[in-house]
């Protein structure tokens, strides 16, 4: 019977969790025996009480037995060293475990004769939708974002019909059109603000105007921008000149900045400089969702609010762990939509082959396949 482990997250500002009692119940039906580490769940708001009426069973310690035997470790983010050190060989950690230039990590799963799975390189495919956690935590962080900008602006989001007179409705500037994007573009356009969306990839422009948003457009190059694998792909220096001159204008009329644009595995473009700031007005906000990756705009840092001449720039890396009951329950399903396939009455066995698995192992029994992604520093 395998055995999967539920760790408690000890990263730092984290408040998800890997599975909720009913993902715990979905596998305990599959035939696996779940074991949770005391308080898994307490920050995402689900008790060890309500785990062990699902069937799951609570254990407490890293000297615990269970580290030694699981076959299976669902994670949010890598547990630490120590506990990787802890699982048998063959042990298989599914889980967002942040490769790109990860060299700690890939010790471990050498060292430790190791299998892992990374949510992030999970292949972009109409079979893989059910199983893609980074777009279901983007989602959240795209939504969350707008909330974030509406508490620290200096007025409303709505126009508003008042005896004193009509206030004007906010304008907002959302920086890629991708899962986090449209999200805040979705949740900015209900609070009633204007709304503009800038992305490289033409394509976007149909999803961002069937939300209400105007689209800006963007200088014509003959090697036009694109994607790869549903993501943005590296654009030249000369394009990016470009699309700030345009930007410019944009986010000297606007009152909130959203920038959400990322290019896996490498640093994020900076989309806003020193003088485009300059031009922004005081008591606007800039909400930087790719800082992790090095930022969209100059100067954010990772959850901190730094004021620039009167402008708010808030890094906000750790979005979806401020909607940790959601956050977990659509990040469990995801776990599971990816493994159970791969479990027939208790007995786990990996398909390598899979196209789906293939694309995001990292490592086998700690023989390491994606020993490019490990090379990549992505923020460096």
């Amino acid at each position: 019977m395998t055995k999967i482990l539920i760790p408690f997250e000890t990263s730092v500002g984290e408040r998800r969790v890997s599975a909720t009692p009913e993902t715990v119940k979905k596998l305990n039906k599959l035939g696996c025996e779940v074991y949770i580490e005391k308080s898994a769940g307490e920050l995402s708001g689900f008790n060890d009480f309500s785990y062990e009426e699902s069937g799951g069973k609570i254990f407490k310690g890293l000297e615990n037995e269970v580290w030694k035997e699981a076959d299976l470790i669902f994670c949010v983010q890598c547990p630490d060293i120590k506990k990787l050190n802890q699982l048998k060989p063959g042990a298989l950690i599914l889980g967002l475990l942040n490769p790109y230039g990860n060299t700690n990590l890939l010790s471990s799963l050498v060292q430790s004769k190791l299998s892992a799975i990374s949510l992030e390189l999970l292949p972009r495919i109409s079979r893989a939708q059910s199983s893609d956690a980074l777009s279901s935590q983007a989602n959240i962080a795209g939504y969350k974002s707008v909330l974030l900008a509406a508490g620290e602006l200096d007025r409303y989001f709505p126009m508003l019909m008042t005896a004193a007179g009509t206030v004007q409705p906010a304008k907002v500037v959302v920086l890629g059109g991708g899962v986090a994007g449209l999200q805040a573009v979705a949740t900015a356009k209900r609070l009633g603000a204007l709304v503009f969306v800038s992305d490289i990839r033409p394509v976007v422009k149909e999803q961002v105007e069937s939300l209400g948003a105007k689209f800006i457009e963007l200088p014509e190059f003959k090697e036009k921008p694109s994607e790869s694998g549903g993501y943005a792909k590296e654009v030249s220096s000369e394009f990016l000149s470009e699309q700030r001159n345009i930007l410019t204008r944009y986010l000297s009329e606007a009152d909130v900045a959203i920038c959400t644009a990322q290019v896996l595995g490498r640093k994020a473009p900076i989309l806003i400089n020193e003088k485009m700031l300059d031009k922004m007005r005081p008591g606007s906000v800039v909400i930087d969702l790719a800082v992790a990756q090095g930022g969209n705009c100059v100067n954010t840092k990772a959850n901190e609010t730094f004021i620039r001449n009167g402008v708010k720039l808030i890094g906000a890396s750790e979005l979806p762990s401020s909607v940790p009951y959601h956050a977990s329950s659509l990040y469990s399903k995801n776990l599971i939509a990816l493994i159970s396939p791969f479990i027939k009455q208790g007995v786990f066995e990996l398909n390598k082959d899979d196209e789906l698995i293939s694309g995001c192992l990292l490592s086998d029994k700690g023989a390491i396949l994606q020993e490019k992604v490990f090379k990549n520093g992505g923020t460096n």
